[in-house]
């Protein structure tokens, strides 16, 4: 196996690792400023 291909792998079970829950309503695309208003809403109901 080749560097590139552990590297690719170890990227994707990283991946698989991140907790996102918390950006599943932001739509794919949204940029800095949706996802940073997101990120608020769900603080501020915390």
């Amino acid at each position: 196996m080749t560097d590139s291909a552990v590297t690719a792998t170890d990227d994707q079970e990283a991946e698989a690792d991140t907790d996102t829950d918390h950006l599943d309503e932001v739509p794919d695309g949204a940029g800095c400023v949706e996802i940073w208003e997101k990120i608020s809403e769900a603080r501020d109901d915390d």
